[in-house]
């Protein structure tokens, strides 16, 4: 299935996109794409549900807000210099194991909502990653048994600010968790559509230029691998998300560097996963 969430920001509703592209109001079925959800086994009782009741579910326009896929998750982290070609682009070396940040849940948006630059913004950059969400809470698992523990998958620009992120003391959080910054969607993804997470292509786009371009074979650490390791240090919970890492091709890696601006346009998108738009607009203070 490809789970949905549309309507006005912070109302969403629950929705899925059918095989034929058609999108469906499933409200009716309860609840939200939450934490809730996935621990009671929701995208089952989901399926069931819609085979009894399709019938009777509303059709979306194509015109309707998309929302994030999931309603706001326990937390992101993220996993960083995943490509090496990605480390290279960094001026930084190949990890001998998964390299962990966080990235703030306030930061999240839908997939083709605006992106608002930073107040002091100088480096603001683009990463196109694969997201993997989790199906039920672990802690300590194995890799052999790492992938029964994933729900699905979604598109996801973990945006940067590479002044805040690199420039300034501390850890990348500073830099990654700016309001806006975490563009998830079209949908999620359940993992019995997706054959093989190891094969998929992931492209990025900035004003019609294809600026990253990559595969997930390339993966330094494997899908398994990350959820074990990140298991080893924190308890993982239905609906968290891990965000796998970026290929090269980011801004930063550029000679000079090409940074975001008010007015650019970033379409991205992954094999079975979707595609996604943002605007790129100036910061603006909170009304």
């Amino acid at each position: 299935m490809k789970l949905i969430r549309f309507g006005i920001i912070g109302k969403e509703q629950i929705g899925v996109e059918l095989a034929d592209g058609s999108r469906i109001d499933v409200s009716k079925f309860g609840g939200d794409y939450d934490e809730l959800f996935f621990a009671t086994d929701g995208i089952q009782r989901l399926e069931d549900w819609i085979g009894r009741n399709q019938k009777y579910c509303a059709t979306i326009s194509d015109d309707v807000r998309l929302g994030p896929p999931i309603a706001r998750p326990s937390k992101i982290v993220c996993v960083g210099l995943n490509y090496a070609k990605h480390a290279a682009e960094s001026g930084m070396a190949v990890p001998k194991e998964p390299v962990l940040f966080f990235k703030a849940t306030s930061s999240i948006i839908g997939p083709n909502d605006t992106v608002m630059l930073p107040k002091n913004s100088e480096k603001s950059d683009w990463e196109v990653e694969l997201a993997v969400v989790m199906s039920k809470k672990t802690s300590y698992v194995s890799e052999a048994d790492a992938m029964d523990y994933v729900a699905g998958y979604m598109v996801h620009n973990d945006l940067s600010e590479r002044a805040f992120q690199l420039e300034r003391e501390g850890q990348w959080v500073k830099g990654k968790s700016c309001d806006t910054f975490a563009p998830l969607g079209p949908f999620l993804v359940t993992k019995d559509e997706i054959a093989d997470p190891h094969k998929l292509d992931l492209w990025l786009k900035v004003n019609g230029e294809i600026l990253q371009h990559s595969n997930t074979s390339d993966f330094i650490f494997d899908i398994p691998h990350v959820i074990s390791y990140i298991s080893q240090f924190m308890t993982l919970l239905p609906g968290d998300i891990i965000s796998t890492g970026t290929p090269f091709g980011v801004g930063l890696g550029f000679k000079p560097p090409k940074y975001l601006k008010a007015g650019d346009v970033m379409e991205l998108g992954i094999d079975g996963l979707g595609v996604a738009r943002q605007e790129v607009i100036e910061f603006q203070h909170p009304s």
